[in-house]
């Protein structure tokens, strides 16, 4: 069955004006010249010493960008961009009129005239479809207008479903989601798993926050992961220490219906997820699974 999911926690930032490329490829960790009226980006902007602040798609629709980002924090990323702006011909502002919707399930994409390539667009109705850049199994994410996009999925006949039912699919495909999972001014993208999930590119050249990026990439420096994890019990709260014994090897991070996302150590996950260890989080048995997107 395919199915939709309104994300109401979704927003649309937009970013239009003659600089509006070079004014994003000098901020964020994706190749902004990679995006076309045919293809969107997942991509991150991060502080000068590379810390995570803020993920988004970037889609470019009637000559500007949209940036899909969550909507308790478009506000922020707005002004933080502005900071950047300088003399630079842009012009930011926010997409009251259309909605974020993710469609999901067997052969979505043939409902819209879409392969499996991530990142890859159509137009639909009176906005735009594209594959999740990230990975194609999350489906297809849509902007729509407001007042017309919930008739236009059921018009093709798929059945809307709770933006928490979308969130538990994301669980188990072990994605993770904007601040839920990543924690502002500390996470960074490859712990976060922004190289397997296409949100860097490693031949743009510069960016804020390239320095870390690059250096945990070339220097073998990671030594722990975004992994998606089973958890038998209550769900552990967020931020809690997931322990082997005494020792703490993990965090949870965002939990639905007995699906979690945890960082964790590399040295341990193996051995966990085979069953070797035994790992507990407030009591819960929380047991990792290796994604098969995962290179790691």
């Amino acid at each position: 069955m395919v199915s939709f999911s309104i994300l109401q926690d979704r927003g649309l930032l937009t970013v239009g004006g003659a600089d509006r490329s070079s004014f994003l490829q000098g901020l964020i960790s994706n190749d902004i010249n990679s995006v076309t009226p045919d293809c969107a980006i997942w991509s991150a902007l991060l502080t000068p010493q590379g810390k995570y602040l803020y993920d988004f798609f970037i889609t470019e629709f009637e000559g500007r960008y949209l940036l899909d980002c969550e909507a308790a924090r478009l506000m922020d990323l707005g002004r933080r961009l502005s900071k950047y702006k300088l003399r630079a011909s842009v012009d930011l502002g926010k997409e009251e009129g259309m909605v974020v919707l993710a469609v999901y399930g067997a052969g979505v994409g043939e409902y819209f005239g879409l392969t499996e390539n991530p990142g890859e667009v159509a137009a639909f109705r009176d906005g735009i479809a594209f594959v999740d850049p990230r990975l194609a199994d999350m489906g297809v994410r849509t902007f729509l207008g407001k007042k017309s996009a919930k008739a236009a999925l059921e018009s093709i006949d798929l059945e809307e479903v709770s933006a928490e039912s979308y969130d538990t699919f994301r669980l188990g495909l072990g994605i993770p989601d904007g601040s839920r999972d990543m924690i502002v001014d500390k996470s960074i993208l490859l712990e976060s798993n922004f190289e397997e999930l296409n949100g860097v590119d490693w031949e743009k050249g510069c960016y804020m926050g390239q320095e870390l990026t690059a250096r945990t990439k070339y220097r073998g420096l990671l030594k722990k992961r975004m992994v998606p994890v089973d958890i038998e019990g209550r769900e552990p709260s967020l931020g809690a220490a997931i322990f082997c014994d005494k020792r703490q090897v993990g965090e949870m991070r965002s939990t639905r219906a007995g699906l979690g996302i945890a960082l964790m150590r590399l040295e341990y996950l193996e051995r966990a997820i085979t069953g070797e260890i035994k790992l507990v989080a407030e009591g819960s048995i929380i047991t990792p699974r290796k994604p098969e997107w995962a290179n790691f």
